[in-house]
């Protein structure tokens, strides 16, 4: 009699403490497992957004050498697209870049100013970083960080 209580008490399944334990692990792995992409995939925006302000370099130095000038604030990036229509040398000018002006990691417009206010004698040009607010210090720009 009593082999036949102990081995129904054996097959009688998990408990809910049993279960509510795995569930907890469960829960524990995964936010772990959430963290570490959200970083990685943070990561990854700040580096892809780098690289792209580092592409506009080498088209904005061959309108220097065509205009005598960077283009203005008001003029943008675009004047690296289509010739504003207060362009110095008119006859000069020349489409360098093919493509529409990308936005950033984040979906929003690259920031440009010219002349800059870190590289005061050419130009700056930043992402307003993962808050897509402007001056709340986490913006990705093309001067060295202090």
């Amino acid at each position: 009699m009593r082999n036949v209580q102990r081995r129904r008490r054996r097959n009688r399944g998990f408990t809910l403490i049993e279960v509510m334990l795995v569930l907890v692990i469960l829960v524990i792995l995964g936010s772990l497992v959430v963290g570490t992409y959200s970083t990685l995939q943070d990561q990854a925006n700040i580096r892809a957004a780098k690289a792209q302000i580092g592409l506009f370099d080498t088209p904005l130095q061959m309108y220097y050498q065509s205009q005598n000038m960077f283009p203005t604030t008001d003029q943008g990036l675009q004047a690296l697209r289509e010739a504003p229509g207060d362009v110095p040398q008119p006859t000069k000018w020349i489409r360098l870049l093919e493509k529409p002006i990308p936005n950033d990691s984040w979906g929003n417009p690259y920031q440009y100013e010219s002349p800059g206010t870190y590289n005061v004698d050419t130009y700056d040009i930043w992402s307003l970083g993962p808050d897509g607010a402007d001056g709340t210090g986490d913006e990705i720009g093309n001067w060295l960080e202090e």
